[in-house]
């Protein structure tokens, strides 16, 4: 071969060989960073694997002396070290709570959330909160009566009089309740009614033997508003919810006579009211306990009381009888239901609530009349009958923001004596109180 042929090949192989070392070289150091990329991420993740195993074995070790450590303090009937708090059913999420969990304290359950139905019973306010809550409430009862007044001579015929009695009640009250957060574990309340009420009655007395024992159609309306009775109530917590037990509080409600009296009212020269009454008339003692049990995503409550109604002197003439005293009686009441929360911000709630309302006895001394000359007959004791009133409860609450809740129930009656349909609406939201802790 010719020397300048050997010479120009050898050029072109060291010009091809050259591109293929400088690609070789820059692979070579690519390679070994990744390797031990590979290798560095492989160390983390055990390194990893090994502490989450550790923490693991650490809250196994801790929660099982948590545990004991309740159980020696419950046996000795040692106060809790960290009790629950009883937070607003309006705020489980206040703006002031932190996020951050304490290393080494097992994080609290909050209580569980029925606000739909607080009126039956609910969770306290957290401390030093101050929540207002105005309330808008519909009633209506109508009631058909059929009423035979005289004597049945068997098989054959009926002598006295017949009277078909339509009665229908409508009141709507307008209400502002206040509630406030003292401590952990103890609430006040008031609630402030104003009343607006419309009675209409029609009497048919169908007359049937003899002829001159009735009168015509009689139709009564009357209408009455004003401020209603007030309640001042006090609520504490007795227990949590901690090995299977349930929330338990303890409430004790004062019902005021503010309304206007019944027993007061002016009346027709037949005794038959002008005006419609706003309140009961009489002082009112309610103690209660209510139970809620956290089943997520569901609540069971149930809610147990009685109504110590106290009898006064009321003097008063309702056509030819003298009422000198009136006695209320007592009412056991008891409600059960379901609370489901949807989501974040919208809960359902279901519930039966029953009322047993004791005979009310009146001692009345009959008028009579002779020669224009009155004369008080001895005193008798009159009594009603024993009422059962029975309610469907159903309740949708919304959580508009942290601090403002759209809460409203419907009760339809399940009795003859429960009024036919009750809808309230409440728009509760918290405020902080002047001598509130940011912290709380």
């Amino acid at each position: 071969m010719r020397p300048g042929l050997h010479c120009l090949g050898a050029l072109g192989l060291m010009a091809v060989a050259a591109p293929m070392r400088a690609d070789a070289q820059a692979a070579g150091p690519q390679s070994a960073d990744l390797l031990t990329l590979r290798r560095q991420i492989e160390e983390e993740r055990r390194a990893m694997e090994t502490q989450q195993r550790a923490l693991d074995a650490q809250k196994q070790r801790l929660d099982i002396l948590e545990d004991a450590l309740l159980e020696r303090m419950r046996a000795e009937g040692l106060p809790m070290a960290a009790p629950l708090l009883p937070y607003a059913d309006v705020s489980q999420t206040g703006d002031n709570q932190s996020s951050t969990p304490q290393v080494g304290v097992k994080p609290p359950q909050a209580p569980p959330r029925v606000a739909v139905l607080a009126d039956q019973g609910g969770i306290l306010s957290r401390p030093g909160r101050f929540v207002i809550e105005p309330t808008l409430e519909y009633i209506r009862a109508d009631r058909n009566r059929f009423v035979f007044r005289g004597i049945e001579i068997p098989k054959s015929v009926l002598v006295g009089v017949f009277d078909i009695n339509e009665s229908r009640q409508d009141i709507l009250t307008a209400a502002a309740v206040a509630r406030l957060g003292l401590t952990d574990r103890l609430e006040l309340s008031a609630r402030l009614p104003w009343v607006y009420r419309q009675d209409t009655a029609v009497l048919v007395p169908l007359i049937q033997n003899p002829p001159q024992s009735g009168a015509g159609t009689i139709n009564t309306s009357t209408h009455g508003s004003g401020l209603g009775d007030v309640e001042v109530q006090a609520r504490y917590q007795i227990s949590d919810a901690n090995h299977g037990w349930p929330y338990m509080i303890a409430g004790l409600q004062m019902i005021a006579p503010t309304g206007s009296d019944p027993f007061g009212l002016p009346r027709s020269a037949l005794g038959n009211a002008q005006r419609s009454a706003t309140g009961s008339g009489f002082w009112a003692v309610h103690p209660s306990l209510t139970l809620l049990m956290p089943s997520d995503p569901a609540t069971l409550f149930g809610v147990f009381g009685y109504t110590f109604n106290f009898g006064r002197d009321v003097d008063t003439r309702i056509n030819d009888a003298q009422i000198d005293r009136v006695e209320p009686g007592g009412s056991p009441s008891a409600t059960i239901g379901l609370g489901i929360s949807l989501n974040q911000r919208t809960s359902v709630s279901f519930a039966y609530a029953h009322n047993w309302q004791f005979a009310t006895r009146s001692r009345i001394r009959p008028i009579s009349i002779l020669n224009g000359v009155e004369t008080l007959g001895e005193p008798i004791t009159s009594k009603t009958r024993d009422l059962q009133i029975g309610r469907l409860l159903f309740g949708i609450s919304y959580r508009a923001t942290q601090r403002t809740t759209l809460d409203w129930i419907v009760e339809v009656g399940a009795t003859d004596d429960a009024a036919d349909v009750r809808t309230t609406l409440r728009i509760p939201f918290e405020l902080s109180s002047p001598g509130a802790k940011s912290g709380q």
